[in-house]
């Protein structure tokens, strides 16, 4: 049976063929009613399982033919909106499999790890809501492309020759989203991994412009105050000399080193705790470095740096350092950029939702294509569990059935509470948790809500309490009526 949301979600796709149109359908509603099934499990029965896939074996069938039905309705949702932050990142997708190898996967850090990366780009309302995928591009690194990039020619190549090219495609990909929908104003946010000044040279060359926001990781050399290259300090010192527009406490969670050799002061390990911290903003201009394929112009920037102030002995301050267009002229409109920015990290909770929710990773495929059309579905499917995660939190007194079937709620609230389901549907708030309470989530008086694994539990076997209210439950005769 079809979710009423796979059929909207699904409205417009186009696979070349109606059937493969209704197997799509079919397999989402499937994957999205037990996301942490295996795809014997999550499937109806044989026949159903064999049929998803040969469906992610079909040489018609693509990841942008997929995605292509959600990003149409992803933009109808980001147009409702005045404001979208839309974070893209890259993640790794981990196929190492010792009992066998997956063809066409490749090196990851090392050549002992094999998969592939998935690079992303989603959009978020301001207050972390997702509203869906417009970009993922899956690709792999051929086996000794790093010994090839440490080489002194790869620094002479041009950027559409190297990895981080994806960067400033993504910059243009926003670009794109911002000409279909006119009256919502784009946030682009990047990681560190972006600090590229080809891509600041994009930005603030083409229309229509965009608003963005790039985490600076490289410590570049200023033009100073009378337009010379020669002379002016470097980024971070220059930031760190401006006057302080306001302290603000923030909570730190600690880290663990993934490796024991890591150098660099960003993966440091540190201990959590509340963390005083001052911000500076200033207006800046950055040198072009040198390219050999080409000349670079001067690019204009605002900075917003937040330092940590008397960290822990041993720990590594927190520091970040924000390059955006976007205003940072007062306290407020610092505070708005830091806001944007923290947004961002909701594409790392989405990453955790599709491998640790969705376990993507452990999907047992020979070849690489076959994984990344299932791959495509499962984006659809950590959307939407992520979706009524954070909906439950955006709009807390919504009628559940803008989200959950009646039979659903109904069948949740006579198993939570115990008690036959009032006539007037429970608000969403009170849905998503009680729907988190059939995953493990503890309701009682607390600020916190339900987080992604328990919501994501919980809806799988609120899959299963509905399907038997339909069949034994005071609505089964409708329900047979009706079929």
């Amino acid at each position: 049976m079809l979710t009423p949301w796979v059929i909207e979600e699904m409205k417009t796709a186009k696979l070349h063929d109606k059937r493969l149109n209704d197997r799509l359908r079919d397999i989402l509603s499937q994957f999205s009613e037990r996301p942490t099934a295996s795809i014997p499990a999550a499937s109806g029965g044989f026949n159903e399982m064999v049929a998803a896939y040969r469906f992610f074996d079909n040489e018609r069938v693509t990841m942008e033919d997929i995605l292509a039905p959600h990003i149409d309705a992803t933009l109808l949702r980001i147009a409702a909106q005045k404001r979208v932050i839309l974070p893209q990142d890259t993640t790794e997708v981990d196929l190492t499999r010792p009992e066998m190898e997956v063809l066409g996967a490749g090196p990851l850090d090392d050549e002992s790890r094999r998969g592939a990366f998935l690079h992303l780009s989603h959009a978020f309302t301001p207050d972390g809501t997702p509203l869906g995928t417009v970009r993922a591009d899956m690709w792999t690194r051929q086996d000794g492309a790093r010994k090839k990039d440490r080489k002194k020619d790869y620094k002479t190549k041009p950027i559409e020759e190297k990895e981080s090219m994806r960067w400033v495609e993504g910059l243009s990909e926003a670009r794109r989203l911002a000409l279909l929908v006119p009256e919502t104003r784009i946030v682009s946010v990047a990681d560190s991994e972006a600090d590229i000044f080809e891509l600041f040279d994009e930005a603030q060359a083409s229309q229509p412009a965009i608003d963005w926001i790039v985490r600076a990781c490289q410590d570049r050399a200023l033009i100073n105050e009378k337009g010379e290259k020669t002379g002016a300090s470097l980024l971070f010192e220059h930031c760190a000399q401006q006057p302080v527009l306001y302290t603000h406490e923030i909570k730190v969670r600690g880290r663990k080193a993934k490796v024991s050799c890591e150098t660099r002061g960003r993966r440091q390990p540190r201990q959590s705790r509340t963390a005083r911290v001052e911000v500076r903003a200033a207006c800046i201009t950055l040198r072009p470095p040198h390219r050999s394929d080409r000349v670079l112009a001067e690019v204009q920037v605002n900075v917003v740096l937040v330092r940590e102030i008397d960290p822990p002995p041993g720990d590594e301050p927190v520091e970040w350092l924000l390059l955006t267009n976007l205003p940072v002229d007062s306290a407020e409109a610092a505070r708005d950029v830091i806001q944007c920015y923290c947004t961002r990290w909701m594409i790392e909770i989405f990453f955790r939702t599709l491998k640790s929710g969705c376990r993507i990773e452990e999907r047992r495929f020979e070849t690489l294509p076959r994984l990344t059309n299932c791959l495509a579905v499962y984006l659809i499917v950590a959307w939407r569990t992520l979706y009524v995660c954070r909906l439950g939190r955006a709009c807390p007194d919504m009628s559940c059935e803008a989200i959950f079937d009646p039979a659903e709620w109904k069948a949740v609230y006579r198993i939570v509470r115990g008690e036959m389901p009032p006539d007037k549907p429970p608000s969403l708030q009170v849905m998503v948790r009680m729907v988190a309470q059939l995953g493990g989530y503890v309701n009682r008086r607390r600020d916190d809500e339900p987080g992604p694994q328990t919501v994501w539990l919980g809806l799988a076997r609120a899959h299963d309490f509905a399907l038997c209210w339909l069949t034994f439950g005071p609505d089964a005769e409708k329900h047979v009526d009706l079929m």
